[in-house]
């Protein structure tokens, strides 16, 4: 056994309840995403509200993270991820229980969306990343790998289950066992498992006498000031491709189904298709994971992001048969459920933790910035055009550059101890 994996056997020893704990956290905070269509219909039936105001409540949320992100990316960096999560757990599982309440006024839909946003803001993705970052250094890939599938868990369990809540208690019960079911045994997990780099910093530095909350808790780790990240060429580099592998990728998960539809595909049957990509981002994530711990991340990330090409060139094949299709949904959910952990991968490691919160707060900001624009610029190909085949030429387009920029990336730099850096490791 090498030196890297008794080193990764070791972490997870030690930190197996974290990843527990930020997982099926991470997942709840997907439900509302993965069930709100399923509320659309009752919604209208007894609001008669219109389907762009029903839309609204997620549009609050986008636009907050983009503007929001970086601050609490510094707040994580100074208060530690578990002072962050618990109490936006708590307010995200409070707020989606009061969508029972609902009683048609436009202005109470607003606010609670509002509020809705604030949590979502405490308990996004750069939280997770953030505390498992933390803990892990050989063993960080699968460790992200893992985390991140709880997306994905929530996405193939939350529709199944909120049509029958709905069916069976009405749709006012359904949001309250989501909310207080579901959040609730994320809040006593959390409570109780999420333990991180960060609680480590701020006991070391409370066994000192130095108060914690009077510079960023990880301030000791290496890595990049903030002038130093922002003239940081790898992270430039990162940060573009985010943002465009978001824009192409994005799109095409919201548009899948009428793409998939304009090509002979049933209704049924593109569900699913769509479905089955779901169960493949599981895999991605775990299989990148164990390539990223084991393999440059420029190489493992490139090449992933590049595979996602195949999907566009798949659906743009004349004469597209089942197999054809099934290969591209299911590359295309591989790769998806890949593109967080490989931002969140490359940002600690050409980052470092120091500053870990800010700077991927940033990135959460182009990556909420890219899945607003994907389905619009979908949306805008398929009105102009009356085809998406466009939109699918420049999802190979961009996919492309997205996976050349990571492929350009410098060696790792020299905090960054790893056999297969071993040689070349370079300052970012």
């Amino acid at each position: 056994m090498s030196d890297t994996q008794a080193l990764a056997r070791a972490e997870w020893r030690r930190h197996w309840p974290l990843v527990l704990a930020a997982s099926f956290a991470f997942s709840f905070t997907s439900v509302m995403t993965a069930s709100t269509g399923l509320f659309i219909d009752p919604w209208t039936k007894e609001f008669g509200w219109s389907r762009t105001l029903l839309s609204s409540g997620m549009s609050i949320t986008s636009v907050t993270t983009f503007l929001f992100s970086p601050v609490f990316g510094v707040l994580i960096d100074r208060m530690g991820t578990r002072r962050m999560a618990l109490p936006g757990l708590v307010l995200l599982a409070a707020t989606m229980a009061s969508l029972s309440l609902l009683d048609g006024s436009v202005w109470m839909w607003f606010a609670v969306w509002t509020v809705y946003a604030v949590a979502a803001l405490a308990t996004k993705s750069t939280v997770w990343t953030a505390g498992v970052a933390s803990a892990f250094d050989s063993g960080r890939g699968l460790a992200l790998g893992l985390t991140l599938s709880g997306s994905a868990f929530a996405q193939a369990i939350t529709p199944p289950l909120t049509n029958w809540l709905i069916d069976a208690y009405g749709w006012r019960t359904a949001l309250v066992c989501l909310g207080l079911g579901w959040g609730g045994l994320a809040i006593l997990l959390c409570a109780f498992l999420l333990f991180d780099g960060y609680d480590a910093s701020r006991k070391a530095r409370a066994a000192s006498g130095e108060a914690p909350s009077s510079k960023a808790l990880l301030a000791d780790a290496p890595g990049l000031s903030i002038p130093e990240a922002w003239r940081s060429v790898a992270l430039w580099r990162i940060a573009i491709s985010t943002f465009v592998i978001m824009v192409v990728t994005i799109a095409l998960v919201v548009h899948q189904i009428p793409i998939l539809q304009s090509i002979g595909v049933s209704r049924t049957a593109a569900a699913n298709y769509a479905g089955m990509a779901g169960l493949a981002g599981v895999a991605g994530k775990l299989v990148t994971g164990w390539l990223l711990d084991r393999y440059p991340a420029r190489w493992v990330g490139g090449l992933t992001l590049a595979a996602t090409a195949l999907t566009f060139v798949l659906l743009l094949v004349p004469n597209r048969t089942m197999p054809i299709i099934f290969a591209a949904m299911f590359i295309n959910g591989y790769a998806a459920g890949t593109k967080l952990q490989i931002a969140g991968y490359l940002t600690s490691a050409y980052g470092g933790m120091k500053n870990f919160g800010a700077i991927f707060g940033t990135m959460a900001s182009l990556i909420a910035a890219g899945s607003g624009l994907g389905p619009l610029l979908g949306g805008y190909v398929f009105d102009r055009y009356g085809t998406y085949d466009p939109y699918l030429w420049i999802g190979i387009v961009g996919t492309l550059i997205s996976a050349f920029l990571i492929f350009g990336l410098p060696g790792y730099p020299e905090w960054v101890k790893r056999p297969h850096a071993a040689g070349r490791a370079q300052p970012a």
